[in-house]
């Protein structure tokens, strides 16, 4: 149909002549009322909105001398925003001559990372930009309910989180952090009880 007749047929019914499909060959039109016609999409655009995962995005600052006690303060928040849904940027701000001992932030940043483990993975590895590392958590999307739920177990996060003896803050703690000593095997200790009777 010629445009002339679609909006003289549009004007005869008191409506619009809307083109509905500007990229379809022959454009389609449609005699409606654009008012109506507008807010209905709006509607629909709403919708569409409420029914997608808004996902944003948390940022949480750690000094490279933070007390331990203060990191498990800060990784809890953590915790509840990645529980929640959203992203989590940790950042280690270093200052003064702290720049030089970088590999102290990139420890402090993995074992935050440990201690989110039950509720985050990582997404960025460190990165250092300017005075700052940083790593990026995504929330878990798929938590196994059935773990959570014993009670027998005691759960991996209240182990970890537990202060470190190794000083008062957490870079003491990683610096003076030793690696632990190797289990004796049963089969080691059967071997040496019959000779210690022996003697």
């Amino acid at each position: 149909m010629p445009t002339a007749q679609a909006l003289a047929l549009a004007q005869e019914r008191g409506l619009d002549l809307v083109e509905v499909a500007p990229t379809a060959v022959p454009p389609v039109c449609r005699i409606l009322d654009y008012g109506q016609y507008k807010y209905e999409l709006q509607k629909r655009e709403r919708e569409q909105k409420k029914k997608q995962k808004s996902q944003t995005f948390k940022e949480v600052r750690l000094g490279v001398k933070v007390d331990v006690h203060d990191l498990q303060t800060k990784a809890r928040r953590a915790a509840q925003f990645l529980d929640h849904g959203d992203r989590v940027k940790i950042t280690v701000r270093f200052r003064g001559r702290e720049i030089s001992h970088a590999n102290l932030g990139r420890d402090l940043l993995m074992r935050t990372a440990e201690l989110l483990a039950e509720h985050g993975a990582i997404e960025r590895q460190p990165l250092l930009e300017g005075r700052s590392m940083y790593i990026v958590m995504g929330p878990l999307e798929k938590r196994d309910r059935k773990t959570e739920g014993d009670g027998d177990a005691p759960s991996e996060t209240s182990a970890s989180t537990e202060p470190s003896k190794g000083g008062d803050t957490i870079g003491d703690a990683i610096a003076a952090k030793a690696p632990p000593a190797p289990a004796e095997s049963p089969a080691e200790a059967a071997t040496e009880t019959p000779a210690a009777k022996g003697s």
